[in-house]
This record gives structure tokens, C-alpha cells and sequence, in this order.
């Protein structure tokens, strides 16, 4: 059996990245003797079938042509007949279009080596822009290789791509499984970069899209533009190795400084409101998980209050906390808090390593949550009166960490 290991395998290994699975290309077998060797089948629009012993997938080569719209559109021939070369034209990049034999071969027909060496972009052939899936891939590969670029034929086929509309057939699950693998990746920045350099951001993400060249005070803000703050603020999260909810929040956080009036700029009164608008609308129109949406939501409207934990009432700051949910979700507090710290550090300019608030906010959320509210209720005879008495409570608790830690009075007690 002629069997090649294809694709992100073979181009991890090249780059010396380390390799986590493998996928094998299976040539001149059809699937009753793969059956007959005791694979397991598990494809159903093209022959995949499992080893075996090492249940790795093995897929006999094919080809593919456009039937239809989208991604889903096309019709797949396996045979004996079909080639390896054949297999590896169908591929998105020369730089996933290498194989490796058994005895470690390189087969490289359509340059992705000399891709690798000069670290580019490039498609394998015309064929490309018959799946906009690839257009997503790509921003994802530039957000996991950022010292990759694309190619400028290919970007000028991306384009093209776009303006005959191809992408807008991609349905929102696929749009979200490819945002949120980039968003995990180490520069998630570029990503948004290459939709914007293709003109996929505008049909993809457009709320996002409109914040570049939106202004905002420079005092606050010395990179100015809001769609490079947001930028920074991603790639800040992808640096401290936060998971998907505070990236995802970290992205939307901004959206309503897009939709301020004019005449108002480069001030953003309000936009924390329509921040957490349009955080929900996007999250429901790509389906994103609920994790996701909700802390998005949560992070757009307390993000611009969070800063000021040092002059707010204890009131204020438990009314905070309430509102949050901090009492059964205080780990999605503390994400909130992180995402806060991103929106922080991720701006021009010298700022501290730490985000200063943070500190408080996190003894807020312990003092708020030593309270027993089921004690209070029990104790309180009035049982209208039970929200009324928890809340002062937490009130005293919060406002006890403002009292410095000796006073003249508390010393001079025996």
C-alpha cells in the first residue's frame, strides 16, 4: 500500500514546530481493500477509514470539483487512478501541499519548501477560490505564523473571492470554529488584518471593521484609533495565555465606540451601552458559545467603570458585583477582570506591568462573597425585607477594606 503523510505534519515538521497529528494519504487502494485490511471506514462524502491499530486516518486520494455554493459545494472522485500530485493540487498552500513517504521522501510538486524558506503564502492553484473556508484559514495561519505573509496574487484571489460574494454563503458555525481557533493562536491580530486587507472584515465581523479610524482621546489612548487598540488588546490577552471567553470579550469590548455620533468625537460617551448591544448581536449571529457571549456582554458594559474601583462608593461597587452574578459566578468575575486588564495594557504609551485595579476588585469579590445571605435570611423576620438586608451586608463588608488597618481609637482599646 503506497500510504504519504500530507498537509500540517509534514509543514509543522519542516518549521521545526512540534507535530501533534497526522493525516495519511492513502494512493491506487479502493475501499473494499481497505476494508479487507481492517480499516475502519468513517468518511461519507469521500472514502476516510481508520487504522486499525493506531485509529490515526488514512484517505484515499482524490479529486474535487465545484458543484454548487460555498464550501460544501463540491463533488469528490476517489479511485485508483488518482495520483498523489492530483491530491495535493486540491490543496489550499504549497505549504500544505507536501508530502512524505515512508522512507521519508519529501514529495513537493508545487513548491511549498521554497515557500517554507521565504515564509509565504501561497496557493497550490486556481482551484482555490472555489472554498471560501480558505479565506478564514489563511487570516488563521497568519495569526499561528506571523512571520509568514501572503502572497500577492493570492490576496488579489481573496479579493476576488469576496467581491463575487462566495464568502457570504459560509454558514456561522464554520465562520466561529475558524475566529475562534485564530483568536487562540499567538498573534491573533493578523488575522484580523489579513479579512481587513482582503475585504472579508466588512461581511465577516463589520461592527469590528468600523472602529478603524474611529478616534479616541489621546490622553487615555495614545495609539488613537480604536481598531489598533482592540488589536493590541488581543494580541495583550494572547500573550498572558487567556482562554477563548476573554479573547472573544476582549474583541467586542469596543464595538459601540463605532456608532458614536461624530460630532462628539474623539469622546465616547455612552458607548459601554452599545458596546453591550452589539457584543450580544454578533455572539448570537455566529453562534458563539454561551461562555462567550455572556462574558463579551459583561465585559462591554463594566469595562469602562472597572478602571475607577479607587473612587467608587462601596455601594456602587457592590451594585457591580450583584449585577454581575459574583455571588455564583465568581470565576467569570475574575475573567471579566482579566479582560479588564488586557483593555488596560493592550494601549500605547508606558504602562505598568499590572493592571492597578485589580487588586481591590479581587478582596471586593471575597469580602462580597464571605457574606452567609442564608443566615441573613433566616434571622431576618421581615421576609421582604431579606434583599434589603443582604445588600447592607455586603455594603459593610466592602466598606470595612477602606478602613485603614489601625486607628488611634482601635490602639488605645484594651
Amino acid at each position: 500500500m503506497n500510504v504519504y503523510v500530507v498537509g500540517g505534519a509534514v509543514r509543522d515538521a519542516l518549521l521545526g514546530r512540534p507535530v501533534s497529528d497526522r493525516d495519511w494519504v492513502v494512493v491506487g487502494e479502493t475501499p473494499a481493500s481497505m476494508l479487507a485490511q481492517g480499516f475502519l471506514q468513517v468518511g461519507k462524502d469521500f472514502p476516510v477509514f481508520l487504522h486499525p491499530q493506531t485509529r490515526e486516518e488514512y484517505a484515499l486520494a482524490r479529486t474535487e470539483r465545484k458543484s454548487g455554493y460555498g464550501y460544501t459545494g463540491f463533488t469528490c472522485h476517489a479511485s485508483p487512478e488518482v495520483t498523489l500530485e492530483e491530491d495535493l493540487l486540491r490543496r489550499d498552500l504549497t505549504i500544505n501541499a507536501i508530502a512524505r513517504a515512508t522512507d521519508g521522501t519529501l514529495i513537493d510538486p508545487y513548491g511549498g519548501q521554497a515557500d517554507i524558506a521565504a515564509r509565504i503564502f501561497r496557493h497550490v492553484s486556481p482551484a482555490f477560490a472555489e472554498d471560501p473556508v480558505r479565506i478564514l484559514r489563511i487570516a488563521r495561519f497568519a495569526a499561528r505564523f506571523p512571520d509568514f505573509a501572503v502572497a500577492p496574487e493570492t490576496l488579489a484571489l481573496m479579493q476576488q473571492m469576496v467581491a463575487a460574494g462566495e464568502i457570504d454563503h459560509l454558514v456561522p458555525e464554520r465562520v466561529w470554529q475558524e475566529l475562534s481557533r485564530g483568536l487562540m493562536e499567538s498573534s491573533p491580530s493578523r488575522m484580523i488584518r489579513v479579512l481587513r486587507d482582503c475585504n472579508a472584515l466588512p461581511r465577516i465581523l463589520p461592527e469590528v471593521d468600523r472602529l478603524f479610524g474611529v478616534p479616541q482621546p489621546k490622553q487615555h489612548h495614545p495609539e488613537i484609533d480604536t481598531g489598533e487598540h482592540v488589536l493590541m488588546v488581543i494580541d495583550t490577552a494572547a500573550a498572558s495565555a487567556q482562554p477563548l471567553a476573554v479573547r472573544w470579550a476582549c474583541l467586542l469590548h469596543d464595538l459601540g465606540k463605532g456608532c458614536t455620533p461624530e460630532d462628539i468625537l474623539p469622546h465616547h460617551y455612552g458607548h459601554e451601552a452599545r458596546s453591550e448591544r452589539l457584543a450580544r448581536e454578533v455572539s448570537a449571529r455566529l453562534k458563539a458559545p454561551s461562555d462567550c457571549r455572556d462574558l463579551a456582554e459583561m465585559v462591554a458594559r463594566e469595562h469602562g467603570i472597572l478602571g475607577q474601583f479607587d473612587i467608587l462608593r462601596p455601594e456602587t461597587i457592590v451594585r457591580i458585583l450583584e449585577r454581575c452574578d459574583a455571588q455564583r459566578r465568581p470565576e467569570r468575575f475574575v475573567l471579566m477582570l482579566q479582560a479588564a486588564a488586557c483593555d488596560y495594557l493592550g494601549r500605547g504609551g508606558n504602562r505598568p506591568p499590572q493592571w492597578p485595579p485589580a487588586d481591590g476588585w479581587r478582596l471586593a469579590l471575597n469580602a462580597f462573597r464571605q457574606i452567609d445571605a442564608g443566615a441573613i435570611a433566616r434571622a431576618c423576620n421581615d421576609k421582604s425585607r431579606i434583599p434589603e438586608r443582604i445588600h447592607a451586608a455586603r455594603v459593610a463588608a466592602v466598606r470595612r477594606l477602606r478602613e485603614p488597618a489601625h486607628t488611634p481609637e482601635r490602639d488605645a482599646q484594651p
